[in-house]
């Protein structure tokens, strides 16, 4: 199994990337995590479709290879970390290669939402895009701990 975790933009405040990093060194090794950043487009004076469509094609691009094409979009089903368990077990077991697609701030491109196999939503609320990082790689490292039994996770 492998999972990529694609979101637009370089730029993280440091205690949001303080926390990616404690997750993602909590991960195992064979889960072959990846969190990959391609650049966001410049926004000022710029038509927001054009930047919403440039991005996404640098989503998909950077997903290519993958089998399992999940976008975070608002309207997307929001899963329980017992269902995100149940995902990452099956995804381990056919060895899928899976790619996790955040967009920038203006949101994805209708071209990557029609592309992704399944559009997953993180909350009801209305987070930065940095936030939603951070949420993923602990969901992805609390599902994981669910998967070995580990006491991280407690219902």
């Amino acid at each position: 199994m492998r999972i990529n975790l694609i979101a637009i933009g370089k730029k993280m405040p440091g205690w949001i990337q303080t926390g990616i990093d404690y997750y993602q060194k909590q991960l195992p090794r064979e889960m072959n995590f990846n969190l990959i950043t391609p650049e966001g487009q410049k926004r000022k004076n710029t038509n927001i479709k054009q930047v919403k469509e440039t991005e996404g094609e640098l989503l998909l691009k950077n997903s290519t290879g993958s089998n399992i094409i999940i976008a975070f979009d608002e309207h997307g089903k929001q899963n329980t970390t017992k269902e995100i368990a149940k995902a990452m077990e099956n995804w381990q077991q056919n060895g899928d290669t899976v790619s996790l697609l955040i967009g920038g701030a203006d949101g994805l491109s209708d071209s990557v939402k029609k592309q992704a196999t399944q559009l997953w939503g993180l909350s009801n609320l209305t987070l930065p895009h940095s936030m939603a990082r951070l949420l993923t790689v602990e969901q992805i490292y609390r599902a994981h701990s669910l998967l070995t039994n580990h006491p991280y996770h407690r219902e």
